[in-house]
């Protein structure tokens, strides 16, 4: 047997069977939100229609000091919009340890600090100062379709970033399940992805985009991440590239590949990600339920199109925000030994053996269990290696030969969704501002 995080080669399923009934695999990830940010009263959620709750969500009692000694606790919010906070690698290290951020006694009080500092030094026109903000949440009430997919499909309360950075490095894990190195900055990297293990194993991929990118992309079709982090390998197969619309055109016509990335709307305020649509537009606000109401018209296009039955959709976050997350993060196996690169003296020191924080999951395809929620700790390298072991495909690094296949999310014996289930529409009538709070 290999030792824990050792690269792994696998033998391809038995056609037919088990994981091999999965012919499409689609993943998306949206922008900087936790678990109890969105989740935390998924529980109460599930009792209310009549399920165990059985998440490990918000607590009651959860707050943050502040740095006026006072004490902010969580709060329901009631803008669906919000400035900016931040996953930075200092910060996320901060948040969980506001004194001693070095340190692996994670006591998850900083989220309120790093928020206030980050309008103090960053956020255009701030309005809190004091980071309140970080101690906010939405519920069923705002985000309906979400609250309802992850209660009819598979979630789990187990489910984190990669690494304790931003969006960046965490989309790095998401390729290659490796930063190669990079803790802050990402950098173009010559590493193998799960795009180069497809390309070489004759099996079809494709990236959708929804925003095209030409600052970082030249003459790419918009592909920003794939663009940003493999810049050699993107522009050898930019032809795998492709606007969302195609999507669309593929879930209905029968001609998904057999894994797919969605890239969201990172310009046009369809991320989810808090702040303004771009910093040079800070004044025009990201607003969840736009976000969300985006999302579902994907998810939904694919649950009742020809595509269904043979395909999974994975949705998460890309990382926590710096919004609170009650759990701290998990201990995970170093991907290849390196240690950051781009750290100075004046950083927090460390590597990349301990995870960022939760963020939500659902897990939607016609072989979901039934109101399934997951414990099993394990970060979103793990949809790496259901790809893998799906294609019978080599491992990338020690991170994902070292997460759990997935598989625990599925009854392929018994499919409980052939027919989907009727989700409700998400509302987008929320009011959004910035200049307040709640």
């Amino acid at each position: 047997m290999a030792p824990p995080g050792a690269i792994t080669e696998r033998n391809a399923p038995t056609p037919g069977q088990g994981i091999a009934q999965i012919n499409h695999i689609v993943i998306m990830l949206q922008e900087n939100r936790s678990f109890d940010s969105y989740f935390g009263k998924l529980g109460e959620y599930r009792a209310l229609n009549g399920l165990p709750n059985d998440v490990d969500g918000l607590p009651a009692d959860a707050s943050n000091p502040a740095d006026d000694g006072s004490t902010v606790h969580s709060f329901h919010f009631q803008t669906m919009c919000m400035e900016n906070v931040t996953p930075a690698w200092n910060e996320a290290h901060g948040q969980a340890n506001r004194d001693q951020p070095a340190s692996s006694d994670y006591l998850m009080n900083g989220y309120v600090h790093t928020a206030a500092g980050l309008d103090k030094c960053c956020n255009v026109d701030p309005h809190d100062l004091k980071g309140v903000r970080a101690m906010g949440y939405y519920n069923w009430d705002d985000l309906p379709y979400y609250y309802f997919m992850a209660t009819q499909f598979a979630t789990s309360d187990r489910f984190f970033a990669p690494a304790p950075a931003k969006s960046e490095i965490n989309r790095m894990y998401m390729m290659a399940a490796t930063s190669n190195g990079n803790a802050k900055t990402a950098q173009v990297a010559r590493v193998r992805t799960i795009w180069s293990l497809l390309e070489n194993a004759g099996i079809s991929w494709r990236i959708y985009v929804t925003d095209i990118n030409t600052t970082s992309t030249g003459d790419l079709p918009g592909s920003t991440y794939l663009g940003l982090f493999f810049g050699e390998f993107a522009y050898l197969h930019a032809d795998h590239i492709a606007p969302l619309s195609q999507y669309f055109s593929d879930v209905q016509n029968g001609t998904l590949p057999a894994v797919a990335f969605i890239e969201s709307g990172y310009f046009t305020g369809r991320d989810e990600h808090p702040g303004g649509i771009t910093e040079a537009q800070p004044d025009t606000p990201t607003n969840v339920q736009t976000g969300a109401k985006f999302v579902s018209g994907i998810i939904n296009a694919l649950m009742f199109s020809p595509s269904w039955k043979d395909s999974v959709f994975f949705l998460t976050w890309d990382e926590w925000g710096g919004l609170y997350d009650h759990v701290p993060p998990m201990d995970v196996v170093s991907p290849d030994g390196i240690m950051p690169v781009d750290l100075t003296e004046k950083d927090t020191p460390g590597d990349f053996t301990r995870s960022g924080m939760r963020v939500p999951l659902i897990v939607v395809s016609p072989f979901a269990k039934k109101n399934y929620v997951s414990h099993t700790p394990m970060d979103f390298t793990a949809f790496l290696t259901f790809v893998e072991v799906r294609f019978g495909l080599p491992s990338l690094t020690a991170r994902d030969a070292s997460m759990p296949d997935m598989t625990e999310f599925f009854d392929f014996s018994n499919p409980a969704w052939s027919t989907p289930p009727s989700p409700p529409p998400q509302r987008t009538d929320g009011p959004c501002y910035l200049d307040h709070l709640p």
